[in-house]
């Protein structure tokens, strides 16, 4: 598959909790947060925000899988490995080191929602305190219900999505 740089993302018209997310001439189904796309994120809405973002890296489970195939930046996942959620924390939607005091989602999951997370630029060069953290596009639940405010998509689409990814590489999340 020939790198590609945007993917474009839209939910459902009647279904707001579901998408389609649109790469390489291709549409794909996907999961969207449990409130919709909105354009006024905070933090524990349930809402996936609206907007053109950065696809800046690739967290794995290399316990569970081989490297996945892609040009963006690839990090392994390791037990220890935490995203800090709470705004009043200085590290305030950033990769911590578990345990953490502050609130905090673990990485390495239970299940297999994290099992390959593309992080966003959401909030995160440019933070604000309580505008939302942990914005990925990871691994979908069965029938594609509803996150917590990231795009969610099958393993397979996963694969194909990175296989095409470079540095570079944006998602617009129509609102």
């Amino acid at each position: 598959m020939r790198p590609q740089q945007h993917l474009r993302v839209r939910a459902v018209p009647g279904a707001r909790q579901r998408g389609w997310l649109f790469f390489g001439g291709q549409v794909y189904p996907c999961a969207l947060g449990r409130a919709g796309i909105t354009r006024a994120k905070r933090e524990g809405d349930g809402g996936t925000p609206a907007g053109e973002f950065s696809l800046l890296c690739v967290h794995y489970r290399a316990d569970k899988m081989l490297r996945p195939r892609t040009g963006l930046p690839l990090r392994a996942i390791h037990p220890d490995d935490g995203w800090c959620d709470a705004a009043a924390d200085r590290n305030y939607n950033r990769p911590v080191r578990l345990p953490y005091p502050a609130s905090h989602e673990r990485m390495r999951r239970d299940d297999d929602l994290y099992d390959v997370v593309v992080v966003l630029d959401w909030n995160l060069s440019r933070r604000h305190k309580g505008k939302g953290s942990a914005i990925f596009l990871h691994l979908a639940r069965p029938g594609f219900l509803p996150t917590e405010g990231c795009i969610a998509v099958t393993a397979p689409v996963m694969r194909r999505l990175l296989a095409g990814l470079r540095p570079g590489a944006r998602i617009n999340i129509a609102g």
